[in-house]
C-alpha cells in the first residue's frame, strides 16, 4: 500500500512538472515570435539590386532645364542633378568617374528605365498612377505646381485659364507630361513640342505666346531671361509630386533610393542642413516666391545603414 501511495505521488510531481515545462517553453516560444527580425541592411539591398556590381551608376537628367538640370561649362548642374549626386554617393556611387549623367527629355524618361538605358530618373518627374504602371517612384522629393510662363508682351492679356482658351494665343507644352494633359482636361488647345525649352526659344521668336510646365522649370527660364517673361499662377488641378523613377523591376532599388530621400528628410527636421536643402538654396531657392522644405518620402522602408552595425567604442 505505501509502495503504491508513493508511486501514484511521483506520477503526480512528474506530471506537474512536465506540464511546468511545457507553459514555460509555449511561453518562451511566445516571446520569440514577438521579438521583431532583424532588419535589412543596404548592403543586402545593394545586392538585391540591379546595380550590384556596376562600376557606374547612369542617371537620367534634363539638359536644358536651367535652375534644375542643365550642361554649363560642360558640366551638369541644378537641383535635380544634386539631388542626384546625394543618391549616387549614398549608393556607394561617389566621384565624377563613377557616376554617368545621360540627357534624356520629357518624352525618352519612361523608355529610357525600361530600355535599360539609365538606372535612374532625376528629371522633374511627376508620380502618377498611370506612370506607376509602367515604372517605379521613390520620393516624393519635390512638390510643385504647374503654371504659365508669358512673355512680357502678353503679361496683362494673360492671366487666365480662360485667356488660355482663346483661340488667338498659341500655348504650348512639352510632350508627354503632367502639364500636357491637365491642359487637355481644361479644354486649352496646345502646340506639343519636345522640350519646354523649345516652348521657350518659340515664344522668344513670336512663334507662341505662352508656354506651361512645372513651376520649378519655369522659374529656371524666369532667371535665365528675368526681363523677358513673367510667371502667372493658374488654379490648376492638384501640386506635383516629384519623385526618382526606378525600373518597375527593381523593389530594391527603389527602397534604398526612398531611404536616403527619408535620411536627407530626417536631417532637416531635426534642424541640419540637409542635402535637399543645400541643392536647394543653391538652385531654386532665390528664384521661388514661396518658401519650400523636403516632403517626407512615402513607402519608406526600415533599413540598417552601412555604419549603423559598426561596433561602438
Amino acid at each position: 500500500m505505501g509502495v503504491s501511495l508513493s508511486s501514484s505521488r511521483w506520477r503526480s510531481v512528474a506530471t506537474t512538472a512536465a506540464v511546468a515545462l511545457t507553459l514555460l517553453l509555449g511561453a518562451a516560444a511566445g516571446c520569440d515570435s514577438r521579438k521583431e527580425p532583424d532588419l535589412p541592411s543596404v548592403q543586402e539591398k545593394l545586392r538585391e539590386s540591379h546595380i550590384w556590381g556596376q562600376p557606374v551608376l547612369r542617371i537620367g537628367v534634363a539638359d536644358d532645364e536651367p535652375l534644375m538640370g542643365e550642361i554649363r561649362d560642360g558640366d551638369h548642374v541644378g537641383f535635380d542633378v544634386e539631388i542626384a549626386r546625394y543618391i549616387a554617393a549614398s549608393l556607394g556611387y561617389e566621384g565624377e568617374h563613377r557616376l554617368e549623367f545621360v540627357a534624356v527629355s520629357t518624352e525618352d524618361r519612361i523608355p529610357a528605365l525600361q530600355g535599360g538605358v539609365v538606372d535612374l530618373v532625376v528629371s522633374s518627374f511627376s508620380i502618377t498612377e498611370e506612370r506607376k504602371k509602367l515604372v517605379s517612384f521613390a520620393g516624393p522629393y519635390f512638390v510643385t505646381t504647374q503654371e504659365v510662363l508669358v512673355p512680357t508682351r502678353h503679361k496683362d492679356t494673360i492671366r487666365t485659364i480662360e485667356d488660355l482658351r482663346n483661340p488667338t494665343y498659341r500655348i504650348c507644352t512639352s510632350g508627354g507630361s503632367t502639364t500636357e494633359a491637365e491642359l487637355e482636361k481644361n479644354q486649352v488647345r496646345t502646340l506639343v513640342v519636345k522640350d519646354v525649352w523649345d516652348c521657350v526659344k518659340g515664344i522668344r521668336a513670336g512663334k507662341y505666346d505662352a508656354v506651361s510646365s512645372d513651376e520649378t522649370i519655369l522659374a529656371g527660364f524666369l532667371a535665365r531671361y528675368p526681363t523677358e517673361f513673367e510667371i502667372v499662377d493658374m488654379p490648376f488641378g492638384t501640386s506635383e509630386l516629384l519623385g526618382v523613377g526606378v525600373p518597375i523591376g527593381d523593389p530594391a532599388l527603389r527602397d534604398l533610393v526612398a531611404y536616403f530621400l527619408d535620411k536627407s528628410y530626417q536631417q532637416g527636421r531635426s534642424g541640419e542642413a540637409s542635402p535637399w536643402l543645400t541643392a536647394y538654396n543653391r538652385t531654386l531657392g532665390p528664384w521661388l516666391r514661396d518658401e519650400k522644405r523636403q516632403p517626407q518620402p512615402l513607402d519608406v522602408p526600415r533599413l540598417v545603414d552601412f555604419d549603423d552595425k559598426a561596433p561602438q567604442r
